[in-house]
């Protein structure tokens, strides 16, 4: 099949990744094409997928950062434009190629209202809580003469989406456990890895490290400056705290496979949880919140432990029990239900039966 995919515009795809929906746009642009199929990749500039074939949207992602997604925030009148004239140029470029179908998982209005009148199928991939603009642009693109088709990434992500508009179809967002190292041998220290803002609860990670006596590594980027200042930046002066920049994926599952646990405090609703599922393919379990898709990927009390949102203290005697649960089982989960392969048969199995209208 022909295939393209439209990936989120706000930042480049490549190593380190900023973000799970532009982790999985590269893995599932590679799986793909391992399959045997052609899939364009339409990125902004600056972006490197091994394994597939990038199309340059020309877009500089820098002058997009205004859209990066921060709970509440709402993109001034400027950046608005400047998302709406990349998207516009995107999709003018696109019309232009024969596909059998279009997957975007742009997150912007625009990319789903002007996705409208493409002639081949489009398919909508949801990577974040539900956004007022989102779901009218998500209406207007269902009042056209071709509807798309709307995924969410978990059963929780459907729920919530689903109050405000129709789901057709989950979509996970699974994890390359074939290239993932892990092991088996009891690891040492605590892991945090995703970006600096206050829904993944990088703060709230430390405080529980901190409860708990154990010496935690995070791994991210200043997604959210004022965020990284207040929260993250007074809190490098506590001991055993160690901040670090965010890394290509290769060398963090490395580090998180030697690590004694994982930590996911999310702040929101999470609507998947890649870090929790690449860290059980490591063999390592997993201390979350009991938030949205994080209930679907992790067994509580098999390969890891889901405490009550926000509660600090269960969550430090959680990292303390931790040792307790099987590196082996964390692995054998993560294989046999988080793996890329069965997403990847979601995909084509969707893409199949809507080429065939």
């Amino acid at each position: 099949m022909r295939i393209a995919l439209v990936a989120p515009q706000v930042t480049r795809i490549d190593e380190p990744q900023r973000g799970g929906s532009q982790a999985f746009v590269a893995d599932l642009a590679a799986g793909l094409v391992s399959r045997g199929h052609n899939v364009d990749v339409y990125a902004p500039s600056g972006s490197r997928i091994p394994g597939a074939n990038v199309v340059d949207t020309g877009v500089d992602p820098q002058t997009l950062r205004g859209a990066l997604f921060r709970v509440g925030a709402i993109p001034d009148q400027r950046t608005r434009l400047a998302v709406e004239a990349a998207f516009a140029r995107l999709y003018s470029i696109l019309r232009n190629r024969s596909y059998d179908v279009v997957h975007n998982h742009a997150f912007d209005a625009p990319a789903l209202r002007l996705a409208s009148g493409i002639p081949a199928p489009v398919v909508h991939t949801l990577h974040l809580p539900p956004r007022d603009g989102i779901v009218d642009a998500l209406r207007d693109a269902r009042r056209s003469d071709a509807p798309p088709v709307v995924a969410a990434v978990s059963e929780a992500h459907a729920r919530a989406w689903g109050e405000l508009t129709d789901i057709d179809v989950i979509l996970p967002s699974f994890v390359p456990t074939s290239r993932i190292p892990w092991s088996a041998s009891e690891g040492e220290g605590v892991v945090f890895a995703g970006r600096f803002s206050p829904e993944k609860g990088a703060a709230e990670a430390i405080d529980i490290a901190q409860s708990a006596e154990m010496p935690i590594d995070l791994y991210g980027d200043a997604y959210d400056a004022e965020y990284t200042a207040e929260f993250i930046d007074p809190r490098r002066v506590l001991p055993r705290i160690t901040v670090h920049e965010a890394l290509p994926r290769q060398r963090l599952w490395e580090l998180m496979s030697r690590a004694l646990a994982v930590l996911c405090p999310a702040r929101w609703e999470e609507p998947f949880g890649m870090v929790a599922a690449e860290a059980q393919a490591c063999g390592t379990p997993v201390v979350a919140y009991r938030r949205g898709g994080l209930q679907e990927v992790i067994i509580d009390g098999v390969t890891g432990f889901l405490v009550p949102p926000d509660d600090v203290g269960a969550a430090a005697g959680a990292l303390q029990e931790s040792a307790k649960l099987s590196r082996r089982e964390c692995r054998h989960h993560a294989v046999a239900h988080l793996d890329l392969e069965r997403s990847l048969d979601m995909h084509e199995s969707l893409f199949r039966r809507v080429a065939m209208g």
